[in-house]
């Protein structure tokens, strides 16, 4: 079956190291389907494990429990909305190898549609595995896209044509907005929020890490935050210094409202969040103007 919207994958596009070793990640966390390991996952999560054991002996930092921290607040805030009726189309970006799709997918049935994206070469292999396990269909769909594109059949904008707009639609960004710096960020939430106020309601969910008040918590973290990024070889750039922060910058991104949720607040994340590492994020919610 051909991917939609899959020009051939390119060197710029390659599958990093680290959407492998979080794919299995999600695995060991007892979150995801045997469906979605690889072999190279496998392998580089050896490599991954050595070097999240080694931050949490000399900081204290739990990666793992910054995972399930975020992985499960964005999960509890979506849940929220597609229970409340006001959420029945999701866009996952970057969607990696999360086992998210698959999950709510499952749940919800054809009461929910869910299309996760990527760049082409992990778009191509997220389709392969999610269709040799049987689970693609007209409400789970995995495609590919450019979060960083204006326009063309790549673009978010053409992405979310594709769905109802008379349907509530949530966007979600895991793991991803704090790879960019913070202008290709602001253009990426400028671009969600334009997108989602095309429909009946629209939510859009991240993780974000609001720097420390503490200037010793500031740079124990800015020294973890360099050894990711040495591994990911990218940089990794918190771009809030606080909630009130966020919340500023996504009503000057266009949204209507944003709040910054705490997961301690959350009965699905209190106890990831009592752990160092689990205290780190926090879950970003903002809601569009519609203009439809």
């Amino acid at each position: 079956m051909a991917l939609p919207h899959a020009p051939a994958a390119t060197a710029s596009d390659a599958i990093s190291p680290t959407a492998y070793a979080t794919g299995e990640l999600w695995q060991r966390l007892g979150l995801s389907h045997p469906a979605l390991s690889t072999a190279r996952g496998r392998r580089l999560d050896r490599v991954f494990r050595l070097l999240l054991g080694a931050i949490e002996r000399f900081s204290g930092v739990s990666m793992e429990a910054l995972m399930q921290a975020r992985h499960r607040g964005i999960d509890a805030q979506l849940s929220a909305a597609i229970d409340s009726g006001q959420v029945s189309q999701v866009i996952e970006i970057a969607a990696g190898l999360s086992p998210r799709g698959w999950r709510f997918a499952s749940r919800y049935g054809a009461a929910l549609t869910y299309v996760e994206t990527d760049l082409p070469a992990m778009a191509t292999l997220k389709h392969e595995l999610c269709e040799r396990a049987g689970w693609l269909g007209d409400h789970h769909r995995v495609v590919t896209l450019d979060a960083l594109a204006d326009s063309g059949p790549a673009s978010l904008a053409a992405v979310a044509a594709s769905l109802d707009p008379r349907r509530g639609t949530a966007i979600i960004t895991e793991g991803l907005v704090n790879y960019f710096d913070l202008p290709t960020a602001q253009g990426l939430w400028r671009r969600i929020a334009d997108t989602l106020g095309g429909f009946d309601h629209g939510v859009y969910l991240a993780d974000i890490y609001p720097q420390p008040p503490q200037q010793r918590l500031e740079g124990l973290y800015a020294g973890f935050g360099r050894l990711l990024g040495a591994f990911v070889k990218g940089r990794i750039s918190p771009h809030f210094s606080s909630a009130p922060h966020a919340v500023e910058s996504m009503m000057a991104a266009g949204f209507a409202e944003a709040e910054v949720i705490d997961p301690a607040q959350l009965p699905a994340t209190r106890d990831y969040a009592r752990i160092k590492g689990g205290d780190r994020v926090q879950i970003l919610q903002a809601r569009s103007r519609q203009t439809i």
